[in-house]
């Protein structure tokens, strides 16, 4: 029986009606596959149209309900590497982790190096199985480009309990952000759902078709002549989520290659976005656990700048 990695369910829009599927599914994998991979899986029918394979010539058409099932690489060695990283707190049952900005999380098709778990594999070898080879332990992920903590289960329990709490909407995530322009309000919070953007399957956006439910709440912790320093809580856990909101309320992260202005800001490389606090209780001793990561350099650094340029 085929184990899978991955499934995503996707209903074909009007817009999107009369492409190839091979290349409709690479475009919404993100990077995560190629096409001749997607070629790959159509053949071996791990991508049904109304319940049915098709090949990878197919035109996808309006009201389409599309199913596309990663299989678990069986054959796959993700290399230990030995890569710095920055341990927060480890125990026998999980490592957290504050990752630099520029680190992808986990490995991959196509890309098979160079990442978090490349890390965790040289450093403690013995990671949890549930998310399959290409993602050992990894309970849940931060962007490429954003900094900050996350935690890591060595083991299948650990695993089960942290994601448990994270389906709960138990974890504590707080983030900081230096987002475009004044946000008036002091605080506030976006519920808004957020799914795959219709017309650019390579981003999110807030809409109700193909959406999951999702909220955000955010204060203001300074303001600058054209920027603002925002604390975020993440109530839900959604791809892009922080990113999407706040391009959403007219204030997109700052630097943010693909939701911003495109404009680039000094010092930060990618959007100015980091994971400052978490908190969960540990899954095996019940403990309530609680961490914190000062903002990285290239933020502090920003952030003086934009100080010096509000006297």
């Amino acid at each position: 029986m085929t184990a899978w990695l991955d499934e995503y369910e996707w209903t074909v829009s009007a817009e999107e009606a009369g492409q190839r599927i091979d290349k409709f599914i690479a475009d919404l994998l993100d990077g995560r596959a190629s096409r001749t991979q997607v070629q790959l899986w159509l053949k071996d029918g791990c991508v049904l149209v109304g319940g049915q394979p098709v090949k990878a010539n197919y035109k996808v058409a309006a009201g389409d309900e599309m199913l596309c099932r990663v299989p678990v690489p069986e054959e796959v060695n993700i290399a230990a590497e030995p890569i710095p990283l920055e341990i927060i707190y480890e125990d026998e049952h999980l490592v957290v982790v504050n990752k630099a900005r520029g680190m992808v999380v986990h490995p991959a098709p196509g890309h098979y190096s160079g990442t978090l778990v490349n890390a965790l594999l040289h450093h403690c070898r013995d990671l949890s199985g549930i998310n399959g080879v290409m993602r050992p332990g990894i309970v849940h992920r931060i962007d490429k480009d954003t900094s900050g903590l996350l935690v890591v289960a060595k083991h299948d329990q650990a695993h089960q309990g942290l994601a448990a709490q994270l389906k709960e909407h138990s974890v504590a995530r707080h983030y900081t952000a230096i987002v475009q322009g004044i946000v008036q309000h002091d605080k506030g919070t976006v519920d808004a759902p957020i799914g795959r953007d219709p017309h650019d399957r390579q981003a999110m956006t807030v809409t109700e078709r193909n959406s999951k439910h999702a909220v955000t709440h955010f204060a203001v912790l300074e303001r600058f002549r054209e920027h603002t320093l925002l604390r975020l809580k993440l109530e839900t856990g959604r791809t892009h989520q922080i990113r999407v909101h706040m391009k959403f309320i007219g204030h997109p992260l700052s630097g943010d290659p693909k939701y911003g202005s495109g404009k680039p800001v000094p010092f930060v490389e990618g959007q100015a976005l980091h994971a400052e606090v978490l908190g969960f209780e540990h899954p095996v001793s019940g403990k309530k656990l609680h961490f914190e990561a000062p903002l990285p350099d290239d933020m502090q650094q920003l952030l003086g700048w934009l100080r010096s340029r509000n006297v």
